[in-house]
């Protein structure tokens, strides 16, 4: 198998704050963010998998999986090709991806997870009126109506969630979704720090940064 990409899954249920998380990680030297929803914005609707996007988008659809993870593998190795991401020095911070159990499959020949940051809030009701308010903030009036959350959180819980079992518990790390964004960075970075000294040691040892 070919080297894959060092990463970390940002995990959680909507409205857990991975996006506010993995923009905050990706400032900080050693991690590169990436969510799902750049790949989709920075596509080119002109090429095949563009069109076939737009094809699904247009129609209120999912796009499938394979085309997904081929998008999503495009737009990793454009930035390889560009050095905006450097394999060799940073850790990739995934979220929005993968989104069920089959895209975890189609993307364990491109990445080793080395750990994943599972957001958890007990407290449903004040994750879904967290994304009424964040909806509501950015002028988004149809993603503020209660029935479109709670659609997303059942298909979360439905397709998404079950993504845990893929991998390994002793890399799976919980942190409280509540507190302010300051807080809740503090404790993912007591268990992502360990994970990149590592990172970097390979790195300044002269191993490689892949995996084989």
């Amino acid at each position: 198998m070919a080297s894959r990409y060092r990463t970390v899954l940002l995990f959680g249920a909507p409205g857990a704050g991975k996006g506010t998380q993995g923009k905050i990680l990706g400032n900080i030297p050693g991690f590169y963010h990436l969510s799902c929803g750049d790949v989709f914005r920075n596509i080119d609707i002109n090429s095949p998998l563009g069109k076939l996007f737009y094809e699904h988008s247009s129609r209120g659809e999912l796009v499938p999986d394979e085309p997904t993870v081929q998008m999503w593998n495009q737009h990793m190795h454009a930035r390889t090709i560009l050095s905006i991401y450097k394999p060799k020095e940073d850790l990739l911070i995934l979220d929005g991806i993968p989104r069920n159990e089959h895209q975890a499959q189609l993307l364990d020949k491109h990445i080793k997870v080395l750990k994943i940051i599972h957001l958890v809030c007990r407290d449903k009701e004040k994750m879904i009126e967290r994304l009424r308010r964040r909806a509501l903030k950015e002028n988004r009036l149809d993603d503020a109506r209660e029935e479109v959350i709670r659609h997303r959180w059942s298909v979360y819980e439905r397709e998404t969630y079950p993504v845990l079992s893929q991998y390994p518990a002793q890399i799976v790390s919980e942190v409280d979704a509540v507190g302010s964004p300051a807080a809740i960075l503090a404790n993912i970075l007591h268990h992502l720090v360990p994970v990149q000294e590592a990172h970097f040691a390979n790195r300044l040892s002269g191993e490689s940064a892949g995996v084989h």
